[in-house]
């Protein structure tokens, strides 16, 4: 039980690491839009930039508005009206006619002419209500259909059949044309026939409406099928007509499609692969080329969470409006990286977030081209990012790439600048203004993760700092050689590109150890006493030594950032106080070789290896009694052999040519420091 614990205790950190891995994928995938996303872009009236596209799929092609709305109009139109029929009516009708008939007899009118004005006007109650009588007219055609319901049974007619009140005029002349009878008027008799009128057909809504969603229903959305595999629209093509249907059809169909649980659990497989497999290389990268961070936990965390944030926020943006996606200032991330680490690591960060983020953003290879210009301009702009002009120039750099490539885009997809669109200048533009906020975002991060950045370094570099200004009261020698040193090693920093702002800060402090015993380093012994002459070597080596420890004490109780307390600790690396050693070696030929080395460890980056070169070369350049160009010449090639044979450069990211570079310019410096002056007469 004991060993399977120790077991996972040692394997710890590779566990962390798989779970941040973990963790940061399944973020990213479930994040991702439910439905997928038409991959292209197209406007109606413009060519169709793409390749030639095949139908993925079978589908239905829909049909657009218009059409839908032209065709539920017809329906409407065309759809038959219900009318219901009293068949007791037209009896009704015939009785009230011979009491009415009657009351027309006098002594002009003989039996016999009342008698076939009677029998006219039963003939043509017949005719009125062949069909039906209806009194209240609608607006439809003659031949429009409609279906009459007499009680159980319905029959299908037409509007122009049944009798309406337009009809009644023709209709009583026609009948009772020279029937007319004595003593009475024509139009007495037509009124008196009119009034006896009743409508036995009423139009019936009820039914009609249903009859009518009825034929709505049987509108279909869709016309017409596209195969699989068939060709929707080549490359130059005008996108108008059934092309452009064709494709709203299958841009609709993707952002609707519906998933299986299978189908879905494959593409969720599929995208958790791909995801896992891009974050996976970064952590490869990291291992291989940046083995401290890969060894801080809490610095791979703060990458993928940087990484994570902007893909969380590309992807918001894509399911608000695709329009803004490049409003989203995606090269924040290689800025803030940059900041943070080197240029190597921005980039490569930048290009894993792009290449995850072209899974669900339309347009993927232009939006791939202007975001890895734009990161690649972003990684190639100064390096100084703590200084306002650098960051202003980037941010121009970056909004000109985006123009330029959106234009040379348009110009090869459309072949000119007709219908432009101004709206993506403005979101390019949008996008410099929303990179300035850097600045207030790295201060955030920095005392999230406590993980110092340029910006900061441009602050502790002040020599008006509290710990700076102790230093040169409690001193005031180191501190005059702190500032030598950091001079030097900042030029030998710019001469082989490493960062020069950190190696200064971190030569500015990296004796503040001293301020414990001040006067037991030679810089500081101005009175020409020297208290080591009191104390056994050994004594006085581990007062030497304890400087490392103690300035690793004061820096943290100073709140020193881990970046500036690594020069503190390796700026001696594990080398001999060899004075000490040799004058402890006299007395006891036996004395032990560990007891005269500095703790280590040894430098492991480029800037902690320049400020050791820097540190011990200014030290002993104190001792030079005449400080000529040969002299200077052969004590840096001394000091910095005899490190190189010592293996205190073994583990730092640094080659012989650059050595070669920093012998020169040391050299340089330290010729100009102790330049000689001629004498003047008196």
């Amino acid at each position: 039980m004991e060993l399977q614990k120790s077991r996972i205790y040692k394997h710890q950190d590779i566990f962390f690491k798989i779970l941040l891995l973990v963790v940061c994928t399944a973020v990213t995938v479930y994040i991702f839009p439910n439905n997928d996303r038409f991959k292209y872009d197209y406007k109606q009236g413009e060519p169709w930039e793409y390749e030639t596209l095949y139908a993925p799929f079978a589908f239905p092609i829909e049909k657009t508005e218009g059409e839908l709305k032209q065709e539920r109009q017809e329906a409407e139109a065309s759809a038959p009206r219900y009318f219901l029929v009293e068949t007791d009516v037209p009896g009704l009708v015939k009785n009230a006619w011979d009491e009415s008939a009657k009351n027309l007899q006098n002594d002009s009118v003989s039996n016999r002419q009342l008698r076939n004005f009677r029998n006219a006007g039963r003939e043509l109650i017949d005719d009125i209500y062949r069909y039906g009588y209806l009194n209240q007219p609608m607006e439809l055609e003659s031949d429009h259909p409609i279906l009459l319901q007499t009680g159980d049974k319905i029959t299908d007619q037409t509007y122009g059949q049944i009798t309406l009140p337009k009809d009644l005029g023709e209709l009583l002349n026609k009948k009772f044309k020279g029937l007319d009878l004595p003593g009475i008027s024509a139009a007495r008799l037509k009124r008196s026939f009119v009034e006896i009128l009743e409508p036995n057909v009423s139009y019936d809504e009820e039914l009609t409406d249903a009859a009518i969603r009825d034929e709505l229903n049987k509108i279909l959305p869709t016309r017409g099928l596209v195969r699989r595999n068939a060709r929707i629209i080549a490359q130059g093509e005008i996108v108008e007509g059934d092309k452009l249907q064709i494709l709203n059809t299958l841009n609709n169909t993707y952002q609707s499609q519906t998933w299986s649980d299978s189908q879905y659990a494959w593409k969720l497989m599929g995208y958790l692969l791909l995801v896992a497999m891009a974050y996976t290389m970064l952590m490869l990268f990291i291992w291989r080329y940046r083995t401290p961070i890969f060894e801080n936990f809490k610095k791979l965390v703060f990458i993928y969470f940087n990484i994570s944030v902007f893909v969380v926020l590309t992807v918001a943006t894509v399911n608000l409006n695709v329009e803004y996606i490049y409003v989203v200032p995606v090269c924040i991330l290689p800025l803030i990286i940059k900041a943070f680490f080197d240029s190597r690591l921005g980039l490569f960060c930048h290009v894993i977030a792009i290449f995850v983020l072209s899974f669900i953003v339309p347009n993927s290879d232009e939006y791939l081209f202007l975001q890895m210009m734009a990161g690649i301009v972003t990684i190639l702009s100064g390096n100084e990012i703590y200084k306002r002009a650098n960051l202003f120039i980037t941010v121009g750099q970056i909004c000109l790439v985006y123009f330029i490539s959106y234009f040379a885009f348009y110009s090869i997809n459309q072949g000119g600048v007709t219908g432009w669109e101004w709206e993506r200048v403005a979101y390019f533009a949008l996008c410099g203004l929303a990179m300035l906020f850097v600045w207030p975002l790295i201060y955030i991060l920095e005392k999230t993760f406590g993980i110092v950045s340029d910006v900061s370094l441009l602050e502790l570099s002040d020599t008006n700092s509290r710990l700076l200004k102790e230093l040169s009261n409690k001193a005031p020698g180191t501190f005059h050689h702190s500032l030598n040193v950091a001079n030097i090693a900042e030029s030998v920093a710019n001469e082989i590109g490493a960062n020069a702002m950190l190696v200064r800060v971190g030569a500015l402090y990296h004796d503040v150890g001293k301020m414990s015993n001040p006067t037991y380093f030679t810089e500081n012994q101005g009175s020409g006493i020297n208290p080591h002459d009191d104390l056994d070597p050994e004594e006085s080596a581990q007062i030497i030594i304890d400087h490392t420890i103690k300035g690793i004490e004061i820096a943290k109780k100073y709140n020193l950032p881990d970046r500036i307390i690594d020069f503190i600790r390796t700026h001696h690396g594990d080398s001999l106080v060899y004075y000490f050693y040799q004058k402890a070696k006299q007395n006891n030929p036996d004395v032990e070789e560990e007891r005269f080395r500095y703790p280590g460890p040894r430098p492991f980056s480029q800037e902690t290896a320049i400020l050791m070169i820097a540190d011990s070369v200014e030290a002993a350049s104190k001792s030079l009694k005449n400080p000529t160009s040969v002299a200077i010449d052969e004590l840096v090639n001394k000091i910095m052999d005899g490190q190189v044979k010592s293996g205190q450069f073994l583990n730092a990211n640094i080659t012989f040519k650059q050595l070669e570079s920093i012998k020169s310019v040391i050299k340089k410096k330290l010729a100009s420091i102790y330049h000689l002056r001629i004498e003047y007469p008196e």
